[in-house]
């Protein structure tokens, strides 16, 4: 490890008499240049960059009158270069590095605007392989990262909002302050990392291989909030690269400003909606606490709220509604009745807009549209020291996918809400058991420590509100390890039973549901959720 050299201490106040600017990104590019100039400040550029400037009649000095090489092999050398990178790393007030600049005519430069190639843009758009190779950019990032660790010299840019702060200081005096280059340098320290990470992951995609010896992931940071979880926990929102459709995407038309705990639970609430595809139907769910307290279709919008509202209205006060369609006024209408916090939909027309800017606080987003259930994803969560990565579930099931396994087979009507309930179990908190019929959750038994406790629940929540189960569907994420759960659930009313099976304890749960004339069938698909 190298040791610390003996340099003197940083000056606070830096004069910007060079700048270097090569940015694949150029807005406001113009602008910034021109205000550089008028402060007597010599730009130097590369390619593209250099043109750009040129072409708006300011002075600039191309890369390779500093160098003494033109730029070649297609542009990929040109900025790796003694002169470039000493001009960059080189400590004014250390006399041996002052000594080398001189006798190298090594000319220093005080402030760096790059922006890298648009790698991240090119995956996103379907870039071929060797077109996402070629937009890896190498000199940029050994720019900025130079640039950064002489940040006691150097102010680095990465962005537009960087240049137009760096801009505000030069107005008064043309200098820039330590304080602004140590922040600039965490900032282009980040970007580079994010730049990896990209680069990394989309190799590992290439390569097919799910678990890369190191793994890396970085966000942009959407909001800090007040707090997390809790009132005494820091917390801030950020948003990968090329998200998701979602609540990171969505555009929020009003409401307060969403929490921790609002994000969470109505990132729950548009992952279960968005296995209800619009064009089977209008649906909508209700989420507390990330987990479904309904889930229902119907022939309109409004419908499919009440029908998922009746299931547990208790539980809907101060929850978040999802819905699958576009959010029209008679739904809205409905859906303000009771204390809501979040409502998020793929769209909302304006009679419906209008009525939420009555309640003020009431947080609506659209998103624009609906996530692919299908489409392959990782989903990461932290535990003490490290992360668990997994693929998203995508599991789906049809009619074709059930294992009759009883001496009663299901009816059509009874496959159906088999399917549902199932579906809804996926985005339950394990335990999980599901009472269903005609597209309508009756109960819902969520995170108890056994099986049985769920059923029971679950059925005790449909009792409270009125709801029979008679003759419905019951849905276990998991197997049923003992006959007791499904016992319960049979003599809570419930006919037809699904669930993955595999348990060693099959055959007693098997007869336990023939000897009370049940239908069930395996999946052989278990969709925990912990």
């Amino acid at each position: 490890m190298p040791a610390a050299p003996d340099f003197p201490p940083a000056p606070d106040k830096v004069l910007v008499r060079r700048a270097l600017l090569s940015v694949s990104d150029k807005t406001g590019l113009v602008d910034a240049a021109r205000k550089l100039a008028d402060l007597g400040v010599e730009l130097v550029s590369t390619g593209g960059t250099r043109k750009a400037i040129a072409d708006a009649g300011l002075p600039v000095k191309d890369i390779s009158e500093l160098t003494g090489f033109p730029e070649m092999m297609d542009g990929r050398v040109k900025t790796l270069h003694p002169i470039v990178h000493g001009g960059l790393l080189g400590v004014r007030d250390a006399p041996e590095h002052k000594a080398a600049m001189e006798a190298h005519g090594i000319g220093a430069i005080d402030l760096v605007y790059v922006n890298l190639y648009p790698f991240e843009a090119t995956v996103a758009a379907g870039g071929d392989y060797e077109t996402c190779v070629e937009n890896i950019d190498i000199g940029g990032p050994a720019m900025i990262r130079s640039a950064a660790k002489n940040h006691g010299y150097v102010a680095i840019c990465t962005e537009p909002s960087d240049m137009a702060e760096v801009l505000g200081e030069l107005a008064d005096g043309g200098a820039t302050t330590l304080a602004l280059r140590k922040s600039l340098a965490a900032r282009a320290y980040a970007r580079t990392a994010a730049y990896d990470a990209a680069i990394s992951g989309w190799f590992a995609a290439q390569l097919g291989d799910e678990a890369p010896r190191r793994k890396a992931f970085a966000g942009e940071l959407v909001q800090t909030m007040r707090y997390g979880e809790n009132p005494h926990q820091a917390a801030a929102f950020y948003r990968f690269p090329n998200p998701r459709v979602g609540v990171a995407t969505a555009r929020q038309l009003q409401g307060k400003e969403l929490s921790y705990n609002n994000i969470n639970d109505t990132d729950a609430a548009f992952e279960l909606i968005a296995e209800f595809d619009p064009a089977n139907g209008p649906a909508c769910a209700i989420i507390k606490h990330a987990n479904p307290c309904g889930v229902a279709t119907g022939a309109s919008l409004r419908e499919a709220y009440e029908r998922a509202l009746a299931c547990d209205p208790t539980s809907a006060f101060g929850g978040i509604v999802a819905l699958n369609s576009k959010l029209d006024a008679a739904t809205a209408e409905k859906v303000l009745e009771i204390f809501t916090e979040v409502v998020i939909a793929p769209d909302a027309d304006e009679d419906a807009v209008a009525l939420f800017r009555k309640k003020k606080n009431v947080r609506l987003l659209t998103t624009g549209g609906l996530p692919d259930p299908t489409a392959a994803s990782d989903t990461f969560r932290s535990v003490a020291g490290g992360f668990l990565v997994q693929g998203r579930d995508t599991a789906r099931l049809t009619s074709a996918d059930l294992k009759v396994v009883t001496k009663r087979a299901p009816t059509e009507a009874e496959v159906r809400d088999m399917l549902f309930a199932f579906t809804i179990a996926k985005h339950v908190k394990s335990n999980a058991i599901v009472y269903a019929r005609e597209g309508q959750t009756l109960g819902v038994g969520a995170g108890q420590m056994n099986r049985k406790d769920s059923a029971r629940i679950a059925a005790l929540r449909a009792a409270d509100f009125g709801l029979d189960l008679k003759g419905s569907a019951c849905a276990s994420e998991a197997f049923f390890p003992f006959p007791d759960g499904l016992i319960q659930a049979a003599d809570a009313g419930c006919t037809a039973v699904i669930q993955p099976g595999g348990s060693i304890g099959d055959d007693k749960v098997i007869a336990a549901a023939d000897e009370r004339g049940l239908a069930m069938v395996f999946t052989g698909v278990r969709v925990f959720r912990h």
